[in-house]
């Protein structure tokens, strides 16, 4: 979605496109993560430490992405209404170019659950994802991580602009307000899911999955078979335990804030 369109103007559709996209994305990072091993030091708190900055005590996955976010603030990448850092912002450095005109879209907020999707995908994602053993491609790892967690970071939090265009919707809105009024966060979530929808993507995703994950020929062919370059079931878990409840656990937190006082 351009958010540099001039436009607060939203749709489903528009949204739509860009989740889809991002399914992509999402899957073929998780394609190149998975040719490294696990290498369980990159994720291990205090192994080492760093010259120039002694007193880090995270991993070297949480140095190296805190890094790279500073290198990314510069360039005013978390300026972007859809991108969302792991590093806290007091920590990062401002921009150094020019700051860039987004139109109001959402509603100012500071939902951030990136701790939330940091958990899971070391605990559970990695490990069920590589090879259980070290190669000691630690940077090669930690470069492909970065990518997965930053996608995966977009995809959730883009539950924001659904949740707006969803409570822009003249039909559904008067109940949005009632419920936001209560305070009722079951209802909100029950109202903003659509079973269907979930369904299909679940059911795009394990074909994507699947295609992905071949090797094409020269010929430009390719046949299914048991030398996938990623576990399929994998990639449909990850959406159904992760990242659709957490898109919803932020689409409820943005509308509980969403009314003016």
């Amino acid at each position: 979605m351009n958010f540099l369109s001039g436009t607060e103007d939203i749709s489903l559709g528009k949204l739509r496109d860009t989740l889809i996209r991002l399914e992509d994305t999402i899957i073929f990072a998780l394609i190149e993560r998975a040719q490294f091993s696990h290498n369980e030091p990159v994720y291990k708190a205090g192994l080492y430490k760093y010259k120039g900055c002694e007193d880090f005590e995270g991993s070297f996955l949480e140095y190296f992405l805190q890094e790279s976010e500073k290198l990314h603030a510069k360039v005013r990448r978390y300026q972007s209404p859809d991108e969302y850092p792991f590093t806290e912002r007091h920590l990062l450095p401002d921009p150094i170019i020019p700051a860039l005109e987004y139109p109001q879209i959402l509603k100012p907020n500071d939902i951030n659950i990136n701790a939330k999707i940091m958990e899971f995908y070391v605990k559970h994602i990695v490990p069920s994802l590589c090879a259980m053993d070290d190669d000691q491609n630690y940077g090669s790892a930690a470069t492909r991580d970065v990518t997965c967690l930053q996608a995966l970071s977009q995809r959730i939090h883009y539950g924001k602009f659904v949740a707006e265009a969803k409570f822009r919707d003249p039909k559904n809105q008067p109940k949005y307000i009632e419920y936001i009024k209560a305070r009722d966060s079951k209802a909100i979530e029950e109202l903003l899911t659509n079973k269907k929808v979930e369904e299909d993507l679940l059911k795009r995703l394990k074909r994507k999955a699947l295609i992905y994950g071949q090797d094409i020929t020269e010929a430009g062919d390719f046949t299914l078979d048991a030398n996938l370059k990623i576990n399929v079931d994998l990639v449909v878990e990850l959406y159904e335990k992760w990242v659709i409840p957490l898109t919803k656990e932020v689409e409820v937190a943005y509308l509980l804030e969403r009314l003016d006082n």
